[in-house]
């Protein structure tokens, strides 16, 4: 009798630890699902990542790239096929080249450009007060 009990003892045991393996792998896999979430874009938000989404796009996405992930492709894989299925847009910090330049320097431009009007119109209006002055 005791020997049945440890032989379905030592049993049951090969089965949990074979049933722990693939739970291990899951978690792994579900911790690159979320980091790549975090780096890329929800195509319907826009303002939110992947992993911030609820958008049924977003979940779909997530689940392309879950597919990916478990055919054994690396994140950095997953990425360039987001990226040649959707464009730059896809990340949520696109890279600096010609097609982003405008999204990473307009701002700066604009602010540039904003502060040399400002500057002109000021100019231009103390000049006139200065001219009014004189006259009156």
């Amino acid at each position: 009798m005791k020997k049945l009990l440890i032989l379905l003892l030592l049993i049951s045991s090969t089965a949990f630890a074979g049933a722990a393996q693939p739970l291990a792998e899951d978690v792994a896999l579900e911790a690159r699902l979320k980091a790549l979430s975090q780096e890329l874009r929800c195509l319907v938000c826009q303002n939110s990542t992947l992993a911030d989404s609820n958008a049924p796009l977003a979940e779909d996405l997530r689940k392309e790239i879950r597919v990916q992930l478990r055919a054994g492709k690396s994140d950095k894989e997953v990425v360039d096929y987001l990226v040649a299925r959707y464009g730059d847009f896809v990340r949520y910090r696109p890279p600096v080249n010609n097609s982003t330049a405008l999204l990473w320097f307009g701002p700066f431009l604009l602010l540039i450009i904003g502060s040399f009007v400002l500057y002109r119109v000021l100019k231009k209006h103390a000049g006139n007060d200065e001219i009014k002055g004189e006259d009156g």
